[in-house]
């Protein structure tokens, strides 16, 4: 019995041995891995196009240097365009020295010299490919129109934005400054997604559960076209970079010019309801046309109050 306890124990003191041996191996491993090759501040990186003009450039406060991945503390990066400049900033971020790509985290933003404004909590940006990706909420600020959106793709100069899902689109007209600084005819457009926006063809496509929302009406539709008038800034302001910025087309402005609704179209005055399978709104003329077997449901009584009653 003697024997057998003395045998278990130098097995557990063995057993023991080994485990903090193989701990401690496995610490300096991690250490080992996570510790850069290299660490220096102020890092900048800078890539040239046609001719030696620089066409973008990657900046940090400090930089944890690795064989294929470079993180980088208080990002800012620069995308110099023929027409525009783009500009991305974030607390965070990760390139990759081997694809070309960046990662950025916390506090995303990206702005163009032609007034667009994106943030998000995290990007993808590829670099090649000449695209940006997130699957976070984003928002997008042009004038006086905000766009929110889970998941986004999208040039990394905000000309063509593809939302993925949960969207929402407020436009906000300029205050009136005859009617005391109010806002009118603000409108709310909402779709489970996707939305596909063409700055430059002042186009934005909405997709499945459309429902927009104007002080006067509602409409409904599977899928809804809305084409917007140009900008005002087109002919007179003065963005950021004048010389880029009035070569820069796509300045979509929010006013809506004109809006098609496509499949199950329900439209809502008042106490009055029209169906159709499409319908076509002009802003100029303020005309709604129905087209696609409309009908029209009337619930008010006022206009048959003085009916024969048939008796």
């Amino acid at each position: 019995m003697m024997f057998r306890r003395k045998v278990y124990s130098i097995l557990f003191f063995l057993v023991s041995v080994l485990w903090f041996l193989v701990t401690v191996c496995y610490a300096q491993v991690q250490s080992a891995t996570t510790e850069s090759d290299q660490q220096i501040n102020d890092f900048s990186l800078a890539g040239y196009g046609d001719k030696g003009k620089k066409s973008w450039d990657l900046a940090g406060k400090s930089a944890d240097i690795f064989t294929e991945v470079i993180k980088l503390k208080d990002v800012i990066g620069n995308m110099y365009g023929k027409d525009e400049d783009i500009k991305l900033t974030a607390d965070r971020g990760d390139f990759n020295k081997v694809e070309g790509k960046v990662h950025l985290e916390q506090n995303v933003v990206i702005t163009t010299s032609s007034g667009s404004k994106l943030t998000t909590d995290s990007l993808d940006w590829d670099r090649k490919n000449q695209t940006v990706t997130t699957q976070d909420i984003v928002n997008i600020e042009k004038e006086n129109m905000v766009t929110v959106a889970r998941g986004a793709k999208s040039e990394p100069n905000l000309k063509k934005v593809a939302l993925e899902k949960e969207v929402r689109v407020d436009i906000n007209p300029a205050p009136d400054t005859g009617q005391g600084g109010q806002v009118k005819d603000k409108t709310i457009i909402t779709c489970d997604g996707p939305l596909e926006i063409d700055y430059e063809k002042k186009i934005a496509a909405f997709y499945n559960n459309v429902k927009v929302e104007r002080p006067d009406s509602l409409i409904y539709s599977d899928r809804m076209d809305i084409y917007f008038a140009a900008s005002n800034k087109e002919e007179g302001t003065q963005p950021q970079d004048t010389a880029k910025s009035d070569k820069a087309p796509g300045l979509m402005g929010n006013k809506i010019d004109k809006i098609i609704a496509r499949g199950n179209v329900k439209v809502v005055r008042g106490e009055n309801i029209s169906y159709s399978e499409e319908a076509t709104y002009s802003a100029v003329d303020k005309k709604l046309i129905l087209s696609g077997k409309p009908r029209l449901i009337i619930y008010s009584t006022e206009d048959f109050k003085n009916a024969p009653s048939g008796s």
